[in-house]
């Protein structure tokens, strides 16, 4: 008889589990692509298994779309395996849909059902997406593209997901919407994305292209940055030891002794064996940015105050973007912008730095200011302009890299572009690439204000570092719009996020600063609330006491029997208005500490306790404020007022 209870019995079980043995919904295998003569993946592998949260990763031009679209069926690879397992369903999130053959969003979105039957969740996916189905495809925005894409491929609830880029022009509710919806699916995915917070909040595995091949991490794409740099570095001193060896067989064959004509043909093989060996190591990681070389060309410093703005309001079409803000913006300041789209962001950083005005209220420039905008849209780069065109203004062999003259070839290098693209034309750029020339234009000229709108979209992990880190060099002031959280908060000192009804509301620190701040308020309001509502009926019972006593000191003809009020109360009546004149004051120098945009980030301890301090304030102002309305209520009665 076999002894149930036996410790080893769970191992055992799951050993044996057939869902544990069951076979790879996808398998790539040994997968080799060569565009134009240059080889892409050589020798790429991927499986995709049930439930699998995959991300794959790697730099601009890796090939993690390509690779994706194997997996979809809509690249054939040069050599190599695909396997699907029959009746696994699929669907790719595709960067550019075609929308021509369809009337109406709904149209597309139920299109991509594989049995052609209209689902519930096609509606359901549009209205959490913020369209209602109705709309012409030819309508819609970016943004609103990309949505529709998403609901397309989200609603038949497939066995695998390929999401490409899926918060590429999304906003923040949207992305965070879009993680609880992915975290509630129980289809397999297999994520591409720049943005690390999405990444990390939904991967249990990272797939990493590099240099052709990939390298499978069985963790998220938390522990991914430092086991890369660790396989990098270990790469590194591998390559360093080959060429110590190969330099001693060099010497030993030149002067060693050179009797033993057998020995020396043997070390003569391994020497050749070693050089082989080393040529068919790659390369090191693929190029990196200089830092040495690349830098934000600054002009000369602004005046302490950058932008004033004094109570401005902006409205469309009677809808209230922008309702009775006043914000200072001093040198140095890294401010980010927050809300979803179509609130109003862009419009506020336009009225900011002066293009465009405001219905009312002002906005005072300060001196000597020098702006430089990156356009989220790309919208000032000419398709049919060559690379080297729009770096070098379209004529000449160089570039005004602020006060120093570069050549183009040498600038392009420092941001990966190759000798043989200056002439490509921009409409055949990737988007990755669009957004580095960008930035290779923007910090190519001297400033002391920058606005980037949306400067995150389509950029790799690698160069969002180069990003960070030249804006933390840079010592001139920063205004950001973004949907990338992780971006915000490395970047940001200040956020400035919309509320209902065109409120903006300013936070220190960064995206997640924020939200903790907003947590905090909303636990101390539901804590005050509570208090009054506590108080509130305790004033009231002691209302109704009062006035029971009062009619039993009453005569037949109504007159007064003679009570008072107590000498405590008459105490109180007079000194809680004092009371509530020092609360007030001490509740302005609270706020005026909070005021401080750099309080958070230089002491964040400080500011809990401001903030906790201007709430105790105010719920013992209310307090008193509820108490002496009892005290006077109740004077009044008494006094027969």
């Amino acid at each position: 008889m076999i002894d149930l209870a036996y410790d080893g019995l769970p191992a055992l079980i799951g050993r044996c589990n057939p869902l544990s043995m069951a076979p790879p919904l996808l398998t790539l295998q040994n997968i080799f692509l060569t565009f134009g003569g240059t080889p892409l993946l050589e020798g790429a592998s991927l499986t995709i298994e049930e439930r699998d949260r995959l991300c794959l990763v790697g730099r601009n031009g890796s090939g993690k779309s390509t690779l994706l679209k194997i997996a979809a069926n809509l690249v054939e690879c040069d050599e190599g395996e695909r396997f699907i397992k029959p009746g696994v369903t699929v669907q790719y999130l595709e960067q550019e849909p075609d929308f021509s053959s369809y009337k109406t969003v709904l149209d597309y979105v139920e299109d991509g059902f594989l049995d052609g039957e209209a689902d519930y969740r096609a509606i359901y996916l549009l209205e959490q997406l913020g369209l209602s189905g109705r709309e012409r495809p030819a309508d819609l925005s970016g943004g609103e593209t990309r949505r529709a894409a998403l609901a397309r491929v989200l609603a038949p609830e497939p066995d695998i997901l390929l999401l490409d880029e899926p918060t590429n022009h999304l906003d923040v509710s949207t992305i965070e919407w879009l993680e609880t919806e992915l975290k509630q699916m129980s289809s397999a995915m297999v994520l591409i994305s720049h943005d690390r917070r999405f990444l990390t909040n939904l991967s249990s595995r990272t797939i990493w292209i590099d240099r052709g091949s990939t390298k499978n991490l069985k963790s998220g794409f938390g522990m991914f940055e430092d086991w890369r740099e660790k396989h990098l570095q270990e790469e590194e001193q591998m390559r360093h030891k080959l060429d110590r060896k190969i330099v001693r067989e060099e010497h030993w064959l030149t002067y060693g002794v050179t009797a033993r004509r057998k020995r020396n043909q043997k070390r003569l093989g391994d020497l050749h064996a070693l050089r082989d060996q080393k040529k068919q190591m790659k390369a090191g990681a693929t190029k990196t940015f200089d830092r040495e070389t690349i830098k934000a060309s600054e002009s000369e410093r602004s005046g302490k105050l950058v932008i004033e703005a004094r109570n401005i309001s902006k409205s469309y079409d009677g809808r209230s973007l922008i309702e009775d803000l006043s914000t200072k913006i001093n040198r140095l300041d890294r401010i980010g912008l927050v809300g979803a789209n179509g609130t109003g962001k862009t419009t506020l950083i336009r009225m900011l730095t002066g293009e465009l005005t405001p219905d009312s209220g002002s906005v005072r420039l300060g001196a000597n200011l020098n702006i430089v905008t990156l356009d989220q849209k790309r919208e000032s780069l000419d398709a049919e302009a060559t690379l080297k065109d729009i770096l070098t203004g379209g004529g000449g062999d160089m570039v005004a890299v602020g006060d120093e003259q570069r050549h183009v070839m040498s600038y392009m290098k420092d941001f990966l572009f190759l000798p043989e693209q200056a002439r490509t034309p921009i409409g055949k750029l990737s988007g990755g690439e669009r957004g580095r020339l960008m930035l290779a234009r923007a910090f190519a000229s001297p400033s002391n204000l920058l606005v980037l709108d949306e400067p995150t979209n389509d950029l790799d992990l690698e160069t969002l570092d180069l990003l960070q880190e030249l804006l933390a060099d840079y010592s001139g002031t920063v205004l950001l719009v973004s949907h990338d959280r992780d971006f915000l908060d490395r970047v940001v000192s200040m956020t400035l996020a919309v509320e209902e009804g065109g409120q903006w509301v300013s936070y220190a620190g960064g995206y997640s600063d924020m939200l903790e701040q907003r947590r905090l308020i909303a636990k101390q309001q539901k804590a005050s609330l509570k208090a009054q509502d506590a108080q509130g009926t305790q004033g009231t019972q002691g209302i109704q006491r009062t006035k029971g006593v009062h009619k039993e000191s009453t005569n037949k003809n109504g007159a007064k029997s003679g009570a008072r009020l107590s000498y405590k109360d008459k105490f109180a009546l007079e000194n809680i208005p004092i009371l509530m004149k020092e609360l007030a004051q001490a509740m302005v120098s609270h706020q005026a500490r909070l005021d401080d945009p750099d309080l958070y980030a230089r002491d964040p301890d400080a500011f809990e306790k401001a903030v906790k301090a201007l709430s105790d304030a105010q719920a013992r102002h209310d307090d008193l404020e509820e108490e002496w309305l009892r005290l006077e209520m109740l004077r009044e009665e008494l006094e027969g007022a």
